[in-house]
């Protein structure tokens, strides 16, 4: 193997999960007939934000590497087992003698939407020290989430002053939330964050408030709306995919993985939205964040079927 083989596509430093997956006939409620309902099917299926990422990226044909925390228990195994025969590499990953992070999560069968009740050890938390420093410096993407502040940072930072792409997944507010934002080169948020960060309710005017903070590709993704990015003054805002959805579970952490995909291939900004779109789309036709997982094919598909019908 050459020193240029050894260069990873994409690097993931973040969280996994181990779901425990019911699907109910409709929205829970605290009182009426939905406070009180047979589950129709139940599964364990991997998830977590970064696990979900790079098991995509891995799916779309790129050379992918996982750093996180696992546990010793029966979940620890099975996460570690699901990344593996997912060719995604956790050479980097620990395992500490904790219980896996898990999730409890209640799939409304209507809709698809979810309900994701969560709890994680912190003995699971990554330590800065145990980032595989060489392997980030050298990675083309370097993708974090925002579960371990201080790791995500410092990963973040390793990447860019390698010259890596580094892109993020922002799912909530923390004293830490902008210099997170400060140290990633294409910051991606969940929809409530950029209005909640900005005081306003208007994506885009939120995001361009934001851009007067952070030069860097502010991108944002709005679920049944698509996503929108702002790159440099510029908007790009595309549509989702009207798919018939089964559960929404890792649908944005699916998206995230189709967006490293387009970037690596150089695909302008409308055209990667599309590709993250259909990505994510394709995912929420199936049960589960890992199995919803697509692959390249499926993508495409759903974009060339966007294309004949219009």
């Amino acid at each position: 193997m050459t020193a240029s083989d050894d260069r990873w596509d994409v690097i993931g430093v973040g969280a996994n999960s181990v779901d425990f997956v019911n699907l109910l006939p409709g929205y829970p409620q605290p009182f009426g007939a939905f406070a009180k309902m047979q589950i129709r099917d139940r599964r364990v299926l991997c998830g977590g934000q970064m696990a979900t990422a790079m098991c995509t990226c891995a799916s779309l044909g790129l050379r992918s590497k996982y750093v996180g925390v696992s546990g010793t228990d029966e979940n620890g195994r099975r996460i570690r087992a699901e990344l593996t025969n997912r060719d995604v590499d956790i050479t980097d990953l620990i395992i500490r003698d904790a219980e896996n992070q898990f999730a409890v999560i209640l799939v409304d069968a209507t809709t698809g939407e979810r309900i994701v009740l969560w709890d994680r050890d912190d003995r699971l938390r990554l330590r800065e020290r145990e980032l595989p420093t060489d392997a980030l410096a050298a990675a083309r993407v370097v993708h974090v989430d925002d579960v371990d502040d201080d790791a995500a940072i410092r990963a973040a930072k390793i990447a860019r002053a390698g010259g890596a792409i580094v892109t993020s997944d922002i799912d909530r507010l923390t004293d830490r939330t902008e210099e997170l934002v400060g140290a990633v080169t294409h910051a991606i948020f969940a929809q409530h964050v950029p209005t909640h960060l900005t005081g306003t309710n208007d994506i885009e005017q939120a995001l361009r408030i934001l851009r007067k903070r952070h030069d860097q590709v502010l991108c944002v993704t709005l679920g049944e709306h698509g996503a929108m990015i702002l790159d440099g003054d510029r908007i790009y805002q595309e549509p989702a995919f009207s798919v018939q959805a089964v559960d929404t579970t890792g649908a944005g952490d699916v998206f995230r993985g189709g967006f490293i995909y387009a970037l690596i291939h150089g695909q302008p900004m409308d055209q990667a939205l599309r590709t993250a779109n259909a990505a994510a789309a394709v995912s929420c036709t199936r049960l589960g964040a890992l199995n919803g997982v697509p692959t390249l094919d499926e993508v495409n598909a759903l974009i060339a079927s966007r294309k004949v019908s219009v």
